[in-house]
This record gives C-alpha cells, sequence and structure tokens, in this order.
C-alpha cells in the first residue's frame, strides 16, 4: 500500500546577575522575554541555572523537567551518554513524585526514543495524544518511532499531524526525512531547505539541520551543494563533529583524500565512533598507509568489545563497517540480527541482507534486499547490495540492472564500494574484472 503524500512539495546576563539570587532567577523565568532568550544561553550555563533552581525551589517539578530537557540537548550536542542517564534519572523522581506530571511524561518518551524503545515510544506517544491532541510533539516521537519500525503510512499520518500544528523546524525535517526515505529526493531536499528557513534558537537544531540538508546532497550526488551544507553547520556550533564527518565524505567524494583525511581526524578528536574510523581505514588504504589502516580497525574492533561487554544486541553501523570490510562477518549478522529485533526499518533489512549475502546465504539475502527495495529508497548502496547479491544467484539481468541503478544515483557512492560495483558491472557485461572482490 502506497504511504499517504505528506508535504510535497538579552540571556547571557541571566546567570551572572541572578547566581546569587535564585528567587529572582526564578521570578524572572515567568517573563516571557527572559524565558526564550534562555534558549541562547550555552547549555553549560543552562545546566548550573536550571540545577540552581531545581536546588532552590525542589518542590516545584518543572524546574526538575527542565534539567533534565538540558541534560539531553547536551547528550545531543556531545554524544556522550552519560547525559542521557542523568535526564533519565531526573525524570524518574519526577515521576516517583507524581506519575501523571504530562511535562515529565513527554520528556520520558524523548529518553525512551534515544534507548531505541520504539515499542514503548509508540504506545507511549499514542497515550499522550490522547491526553494532548494538539500537542505536536507528541505525533512527531510517534511518527519516529513508527519510521523505525518499518510503518511508513502511520509515520506519514503522525508527521502530517505534527507539520499542520505546527509547521516548524521540527517538523519539517521530519517530513523531509520521510520524503527521502518513500522515494522522493528532491522534495526530501525542498522540506529540510523548509526548515532552515523556519529555523531555531537552538544553535545545535539548526547546526543539525544543515548536517541533514548536505547529507541529502550527498546522497544525490550534489557534493558541490553538501560542503557550504556542512560549513555552515560548523559555524553555528564549534566542534560539531558531524559536520566534520559531512565535510570528510565530500572531500572524500570529490577526490581531495588528503583533505578528507583531516576532516575525518577532526571529527574522530571530538567523538570516537565507529564510522569515522571506518571511513579513515578506508582513505588510509586508498592512500597507501597500510600501517594507518589497520590501527583504525583495531579501534573499530575495539568498539565492539565495549558493546559486546554493554551487552549490546545491536549495532547497524558496525554491521555495515564490517561486511564492507569483510572481517568479522559472523559478528556482523549477529548485530544484524539483533537490529532487526529492535527495528524493522528499509535499512535494517539492507544491512541485514548485505551481512546475509556476506555470510554466504544469498537466498536469504535477497528477501531481506527485496524488502529494503520496497519504498522506493534512492540509496545507492541498497541497488550495490541488491545488484551483488543477484550476481550471486546467477541473475545477470537482475544484476546488471541493479548496479547500473546504484552507479547512476550515486557512482561515488562509497570510496571503497563503488570500485567494486563497477567492476562487478563491466564484468557482468564483458566479462572482464580488474577489481577483485572478496566474499
Amino acid at each position: 500500500m502506497q504511504p499517504k503524500m505528506i508535504l510535497c512539495c538579552v540571556a547571557s546576563l541571566l546567570i551572572p546577575v541572578f547566581a546569587q539570587d535564585p528567587e529572582r532567577l526564578a521570578a524572572a523565568l515567568k517573563e516571557r522575554a527572559l524565558l526564550d532568550g534562555v534558549t541562547k544561553l550555552k547549555i553549560d550555563d543552562r545546566l548550573k541555572m536550571y540545577q540552581t533552581l531545581v536546588d532552590t525551589k525542589p518542590e516545584t517539578l518543572h524546574y526538575h523537567n527542565l534539567l533534565a530537557t538540558a541534560y539531553l540537548q547536551k547528550m545531543r550536542e556531545t554524544t556522550d551518554p552519560v547525559y542521557l542517564t542523568r535526564a533519565g534519572q531526573v525524570i524518574d523522581n519526577v515521576l516517583s513524585q507524581d506519575a501523571s506530571n504530562y511535562e515529565a511524561l513527554r520528556i520520558k518518551n524523548e529518553i525512551e526514543l534515544e534507548h531505541h524503545h520504539f515499542k514503548n515510544v509508540a504506545a507511549a506517544s499514542r497515550k499522550l495524544v490522547q491526553l494532548a491532541p494538539d500537542d505536536p510533539w507528541n505525533w512527531g516521537t510517534l511518527g519516529d518511532a513508527l519510521m523505525e519500525m518499518g510503518d511508513y503510512p502511520g509515520a506519514a499520518d503522525a508527521y502530517q499531524k505534527m507539520v499542520t500544528l505546527r509547521p516548524d523546524l521540527s517538523s519539517y525535517n521530519r517530513a523531509a526525512w520521510y520524503r527521502y526515505v518513500v522515494g522522493d529526493p528532491d522534495g526530501a531536499i525542498q522540506l529540510m531547505k523548509m526548515a532552515l528557513q523556519a529555523g531555531s534558537r537552538s544553535a545545535e537544531h539548526m547546526a543539525w539541520c544543515w548536517v541533514e540538508l548536505g547529507n541529502l546532497y550527498l546522497r544525490t550526488n550534489h557534493p558541490a551543494e553538501a560542503r557550504p551544507a556542512f560549513e555552515r553547520a560548523g559555524r553555528y556550533l564549534a566542534n560539531y563533529h558531524p559536520a566534520f564527518g559531512g565535510l570528510g565524505k565530500t572531500l572524500a567524494m570529490t577526490g581531495d583524500l588528503s583533505a578528507a583525511i583531516t576532516a575525518f581526524q577532526r571529527a574522530q578528536a571530538i567523538n570516537p565512533a565507529p564510522e569515522y574510523a571506518a571511513a579513515l581505514h578506508d582513505l588510509y588504504a586508498a592512500t597507501g598507509n597500510k600501517v594507518e589502516a589497520q590501527k583504525q580497525l583495531a579501534l573499530v574492533d575495539v568498539v565492539d568489545k565495549m558493546e559486546r561487554a554493554a551487552k549490546q544486541p545491536a549495532n547497524r553501523t558496525l554491521v555495515l563497517i564490517f561486511a564492507n570490510l569483510d572481517h568479522q562477518l559472523p559478528r556482523a549478522l549477529e548485530l544484524a540480527q539483533g537490529e532487526l529485533d529492535i527495528r524493522q526499518d528499509v535499512f535494517s533489512y539492507d544491512a541485514l541482507g548485505w551481512a546475509l549475502y556476506k555470510n554466504g546465504q544469498p537466498e536469504a539475502a535477497q528477501e531481506a534486499v527485496t524488502k529494503a527495495l520496497k519504498m522506493g529508497t534512492p540509496e545507492a548502496s541498497f541497488h550495490y547490495h541488491a545488484g551483488m547479491i543477484a550476481a550471486a544467484l546467477g541473475k545477470k539481468a537482475d544484476a546488471i540492472r541493479e548496479l547500473e541503478l546504484a552507479l547512476t544515483l550515486n557512482p561515488q557512492f562509497d570510496l571503497r564500494q563503488a570500485p567494486i560495483a563497477q567492476d562487478k558491472l563491466k564484468q557482468l557485461s564483458t566479462g572482464e574484472a580488474t577489481v577483485k572482490e572478496t566474499r
């Protein structure tokens, strides 16, 4: 069934002034102009201010909720999970005192979303919608959960409701991602631009949207448009690692591998995420630095060991890294299967299909990748995976069609995998091959 179409087409002075007088601070926050200005404070200053309010008036649960929200913002800016834990502790304390505190229930649902408890989020969002049907935030969390669960028609309805209630950055950027997933990249880019035009007092929100716009440009093979988007993100938020990572991908796509390495090194220095190590591995390998490439692969293995120790059952990023590098393939499949227990979106089915293929199970891989392709998502890697799987099954015509589509969508979709796609297509078309592809 086709999903429904949606949207086709003065504050910095607060702390020093009131630091010694929490009562005045609490009173000042009742003034809308000052309250709006608080959002312009740096997150650490906001945390200090809200903690002061909590310490001064612990009976006022609203201040606890503000503190939890600030911890969530700190987590988004730093990607440090300790702040998510702190936010959860604050909200659990609020709900232990008032189980029906609506504000805390909203924040609790956001925390659950960050923990990838998507079924719980969907159920809680529906309850919150009944309590406050005109609150757009609940429709947004419902849509987010349904997207991850693969319920795209349901997500469309939820996001449309959110946009109708409040057409702003938060609703437009969600609608943009939905449009991309269901095969409308031009509409997605238009909506993301609308999100940025709507704007936000939060620098992190703006930076995040600029990165998302840049990623949409990269996915659709427009690196010239992507680069200024990532640069704009960096101007909104200093040391924003996704901006450096996006810039690294852009530079790699345009062939400036040395500059790409520098960009990814900056991103990695801020956040040692496995995707940055994987990108650096490929860049070092491409530039002949095998020693550094191996060091980066070792860093990926360290992340996996930490995931095992934490008993994390899934990690889609590691699935694709391991499969792409023909490294720890049984572990890749284990993580992919664990991922599908948590979310059933097209990206999870694609990761599962690729892991199955790399583990010598092309029939099962084809079944998974067919589900990945069902929405028409214009991901070059999806079609690359489908083409390689079809080739393994002896379906030459299907393999050629999928590989051609992958390279048409984005001939530089991956520094390591795109040349393999090109070589496999040449081999299937002419019988010649130049690049060895392992499985």
